[in-house]
């Protein structure tokens, strides 16, 4: 009888203990994550005074409002949030990267029937910065930013990494893998033919064919019959091609 009741006394107090240890921990936690927004709010206002000190610098210096953004982006603030709050009038934000999109939907319709949708992304930076003439400089950072605020609107636009190139897709279609690894073939010279891709892939031309066909009837390649073999061009490979 005793040792049982010696047994129910230690459980009683291992329990006891720990709900103390628990309460400690849960205390200590509670501590651990005031201190911790306490810090947050402190980085926010340096931000902030940051941002108004360098404010020119951050306008004009790629580089520059690259890291700043990550820094944000890294305590929760959102400066393209909202075109009212105080960062983009602060930053100007909201309307630097507004137009941004604007100019980016422009140029890829205006190129769709040429590459299908499809435009390397430092083509569209060159093409960003020659609309743009005498406007901010701009980085490939800024557009990355821009494009994932379209995102939202299911538009199709986004950015997809086939081989060793960033393209802007700017229409809702999946590439599958077939197409990706005939894309990744292109790069090297611009175009390929099918006796590369059977060489290459080892594929069958009943498959060849089929990938073939998908992307002329897409206008992600173009088809020089005069060719000898015949030679199926990317236009999105091709480099510094005004409208």
């Amino acid at each position: 009888m005793n040792s049982r009741r010696v047994g129910i006394t230690g459980l009683r107090r291992k329990q006891a203990a720990n709900d103390h240890f628990s309460k400690v921990g849960s205390n200590y936690e509670k501590k651990q994550i005031e201190q911790l927004k306490v810090k947050l709010e402190t980085l926010k206002s340096n931000l902030e005074e940051f941002a108004r000190k360098h404010r020119k610098d951050i306008e004009k210096e790629p580089k520059l409002r690259t890291h700043f953004s990550k820094i944000c982006a890294n305590v929760g603030v959102d400066p393209l949030l909202s075109n009212k709050g105080f960062w983009a009038e602060l930053l100007g934000y909201g309307n630097f990267y507004y137009d941004i999109c604007v100019q980016i939907i422009e140029i890829c319709r205006s190129t769709r029937g040429r590459n299908g949708g499809l435009v390397e992304l430092g083509e569209l930076k060159r093409q960003l910065t020659k609309k743009r003439s005498s406007s901010q400089e701009i980085s490939e950072d800024d557009i990355v930013r821009a494009i994932k605020t379209l995102k939202p609107l299911g538009n199709g636009f986004e950015i997809i990494q086939i081989g060793d190139r960033k393209m802007v897709r700017s229409v809702p279609r999946e590439l599958n893998s077939d197409q990706s690894n005939v894309l990744v073939l292109a790069q090297e010279k611009g175009y390929v033919t099918k006796y590369m891709i059977e060489s290459e892939l080892g594929w069958g031309m009943e498959r060849i064919n089929d990938v073939i066909d998908t992307l002329l009837a897409d206008g992600l390649c173009w088809i020089d019959e005069q060719a000898d073999p015949i030679e199926y061009w990317v236009p999105s490979f091709f480099k510094g091609v005004d409208d």
